[in-house]
């Protein structure tokens, strides 16, 4: 067997379906020629055994007479004969151990052979498993889950058990995707549909508000209604920016994130104020590519989070810059509660808040983290967050530079 195949082997592991097979191959071939072996040996046995009684016992009424001349002695009769049963004895065990020696080594070489022939059998038959399994992982790997569901295996050839696998396989897919794709619908469409009755609801309010006979109570109570209002609004618009930014973007154009974090601190510092938190801006440039609103609300996002959930007197940091590995990052790192490491994944799904939010600042609808994931698997980049020591959080968002990694790597030359 040769090295080669045996480190092919070794790499694919023992729990291999294509080395199971294989090996379960070559065993059976070791079996049926050892089978084959034996079969041959008895029956070589039974013909020199039969040879010999032909040639040396007489049929019935005869009588057969043997002479012989061995070094110079003349044997006959049971001498002669059991000289030549000591020579055919001698020769039938050579003849033994030849046929047993040789047969087993061509055996084992054969065998190896086969089995050779059984790894490359069974890698063409397995095939159409491993583009199952790369499909499968394509979709696995995707940002989100149902980034990849586009993916199908499309497999052809004739109809047998694999193929019915795939075409299973594609169909699951395919309505995967339509689930998808009609759940996104329905959470725009829904939203949509209820801006315009909140719309009015806020009118109506402020129109009641704002009359000359409105009293005291009823600008209250107009007060709290707004609030209200202004809440589901905020929820509302979550929503339709998370439907909106699931979808990958493909109209990109260039941004400076060092821009975006200056316009986003300017936005938030009267919120900052009114919460007595320090906002410390260090826009270093980091160009990247994609929708320069989405981008702006992912950066805002970040930056009232930190604001909302703080501490008095605490602060919040926001960087730009880029990185090596042709990565640019926007990093949002805050004072504020402590925050357990097992719930750091959880502040991404949608509705979730970690502890009380500040009531200068509650208005969030449990969208703002989310959206941040979502922008950011759109551009194609990635979001990863660790509680800060002392209290807070540190939020760091990774997006692909617009320069490339081999232009970064140049222009750090350079300097």
């Amino acid at each position: 067997m040769s090295a080669p195949l045996v480190r092919r082997w070794a790499a694919h592991g023992r729990r291999s379906l294509r080395l199971r097979l294989t090996l379960v191959y070559g065993a059976l071939f070791l079996a049926a020629g050892l089978l084959l072996l034996g079969v041959t040996y008895v029956l070589f046995e039974q013909q020199l055994n039969r040879s010999f009684d032909n040639r040396y016992v007489a049929a019935p009424g005869h009588s057969k007479q043997i002479f012989l001349l061995k070094d110079g002695v003349r044997l006959s009769g049971d001498a002669a004969v059991e000289w030549l049963r000591q020579q055919e004895l001698e020769l039938h065990g050579a003849a033994v151990t030849s046929l047993l020696t040789e047969g087993l080594i061509a055996l084992v070489m054969v065998a190896g052979v086969a089995m050779g022939l059984g790894w490359v059998v069974a890698g063409r038959v397995l095939a159409p498993l491993r583009l199952v399994t790369e499909t499968a992982r394509k979709i696995a790997a995707a940002p989100m889950a149902e980034r990849g569901l586009h993916e199908r295996i499309a497999l052809g050839g004739p109809p047998d058990e694999v193929k019915d696998l795939a075409d299973a396989f594609d169909t699951m897919v395919e309505r995967l995707d339509h689930s998808f794709d009609g759940q996104r619908r329905f959470v725009a469409n829904a939203s949509h549909e209820l801006r315009t009755p909140l719309t009015l609801n806020r009118a109506l309010v402020e129109l009641a508000m704002h009359r000359r006979t409105a009293s005291a109570d009823v600008k209250e109570l107009g007060e709290s209604l707004l609030q209200i209002n202004a809440r589901h609004e905020g929820l509302i618009s979550g929503l339709l920016l998370l439907a909106r930014s699931e979808q990958e973007v493909a109209d990109r154009s260039p941004v400076d994130l060092a821009d975006v974090v200056t316009h986003v601190v300017a936005q938030t510092a009267a919120d900052a104020t009114a919460a007595g938190v320090t906002v410390h801006e260090v826009a270093e440039p980091a160009p990247a590519a994609g929708d320069a609103l989405l981008l702006e609300r992912l950066v805002h996002n970040l930056v009232e989070n930190g604001l909302r959930y703080n501490v008095g007197d605490g602060w919040v940091r926001v960087a730009s810059r880029t990185v090596s590995g042709g990565k640019v990052e926007v990093e949002v790192s805050n004072t504020g509660p402590d925050v357990a490491p097992y719930d750091v994944p959880l502040l991404f799904k949608p509705f979730h808040r970690a502890t009380p939010e500040r009531p200068v600042t509650g208005t969030s609808a449990g969208l703002g983290l989310s959206i941040v994931r979502s922008v950011a698997v759109a551009h194609g980049g990635d979001v990863r967050a660790r509680p800060r020591e002392g209290g807070g959080l540190v939020v760091v968002v990774s997006l692909p530079c617009e320069l490339g990694e081999k232009k970064f790597a140049g222009d750090v030359e350079n300097l």
